[in-house]
């Protein structure tokens, strides 16, 4: 079975499975400034491991996405919804299709019965 062939989800538990106790990679995961450097770090991981992992993928899949913004220091919350991003994420885990921006679907707002 291919590794490339499993869901995206799958794919980023096995990246974590296989960082417990590669020390040298979570050494240079310590080392990074930022999210950006260690989405590299993970991209190569990913590569060596046969993952086939995107930035994307990564970027937007917990538990690497979580990480990615401890990093960043931003905050889980974004303040006015009260709403955890990953609620707001709508299509964690899943490729974004070809030519798609982030913003294709409108937002749908309760109006209450007040």
């Amino acid at each position: 079975m291919d590794l490339k062939d499993l869901p995206v989800t799958q794919r980023v538990n096995a990246l974590v499975k296989a960082l417990d106790g590669a020390k040298r990679t979570n050494e240079a995961l310590a080392r990074c400034s930022d999210g950006e450097a260690m989405l590299d770090v993970l991209l190569n991981a990913s590569s060596r491991l046969g993952l086939g992992l995107t930035r994307w993928e990564l970027e937007n899949t917990p538990p690497i996405r979580d990480w990615i913004w401890w990093k960043n220091k931003e905050a889980p919350l974004t303040i006015g919804d009260s709403k955890p991003r990953y609620q707001q994420d709508g299509g964690q885990g899943r490729p974004r299709p070809e030519g798609s921006s982030e913003d294709e679907t409108p937002r749908r707002r309760f109006l209450g019965l007040f």
